[in-house]
């Protein structure tokens, strides 16, 4: 072979070895840019699927959420199952302890599922009136009202108005509007402080469904406190809610 010959086949097998090299590369390059839009779409499809903890609250993945039209039933299958009758309210002040009634099935169930949610923990005594009311059930932390859609914040409970109002006594709070039926709101109580003459124009509106049975001192301690135009206590009077056997 000349040497002539030679140069050019020399030239000819760079030249293969580096479309070679090019098309390896190429081919390194597709899969890489595959790899990583498939990954790319598995870390998206884990964020939808799993959400932050602080984004998500827990509510035990057997109970369903309560809604308007599940209320009844699902109230009434629960208070079967979950027959406690009585709740601790601790406070800074003191611990108060009340007695749910049982002929006010579905006010009775609802209370117990609230305390079992932890949902009363992240709520206060919100509005105090002396001799007359403490209000619990609200706050103003995020967290409340989170706890209020996973639950469900649209439901309200039949009233089982049977009850009038005493010392002591233990009612749901209620919306005025379009309310015809005296329905409570689900996540606000309030604790009668009053005399007889005040209970004029609460009998025969909102549902009694407990009492308390120790703790009226301390009640009436809260109903005290100083508060601002919304009779809101000026310290947050906060709640920690125990089960009793």
């Amino acid at each position: 072979m000349s040497y002539l010959l030679k140069i050019l086949f020399g030239c000819g097998c760079i030249v293969a070895v580096c479309i070679q090299c090019e098309d390896t590369k190429n081919q390194e390059d597709v899969s890489l840019k595959k790899q990583s839009s498939e990954q790319s779409i598995g870390v998206k499809s884990k964020s939808k699927l799993s959400p932050t903890p602080k984004d998500t609250i827990t509510i035990p993945e057997k109970i369903k959420k309560i809604t308007p039209s599940n209320v009844v039933s699902f109230l009434t299958d629960y208070g079967k199952s979950h027959q406690q009758t009585k709740v601790a309210f601790t406070t800074p002040y003191g611990t108060i302890v009340i007695q749910l009634f049982k002929d006010t099935p579905l006010h009775r169930a609802n209370f117990i599922y609230l305390v079992k949610q932890g949902y009363f923990n992240t709520t206060y005594f919100h509005r105090v009136v002396s001799n007359f009311i403490i209000q619990a059930g609200r706050s103003d932390n995020a967290s409340s009202q989170k706890q209020r859609y996973a639950i469900g914040h649209n439901y309200r409970i039949p009233n089982e108005i049977k009850h009038k109002h005493f010392y002591g006594s233990i009612s749901g709070a209620k919306y005025y509007r379009d309310n015809d039926d005296h329905k409570s709101d689900p996540f606000e109580f309030f604790i009668f402080l009053g005399p007889k003459t005040a209970t004029s124009h609460l009998d025969g509106n909102y549902t009694v469904f407990g009492k308390v049975i120790q703790g009226m001192d301390v009640a009436t301690k809260i109903s005290k406190l100083a508060k601002d135009a919304r009779e809101w206590p000026l310290k947050n009077v906060t709640i920690k809610a125990t089960l009793l056997p």
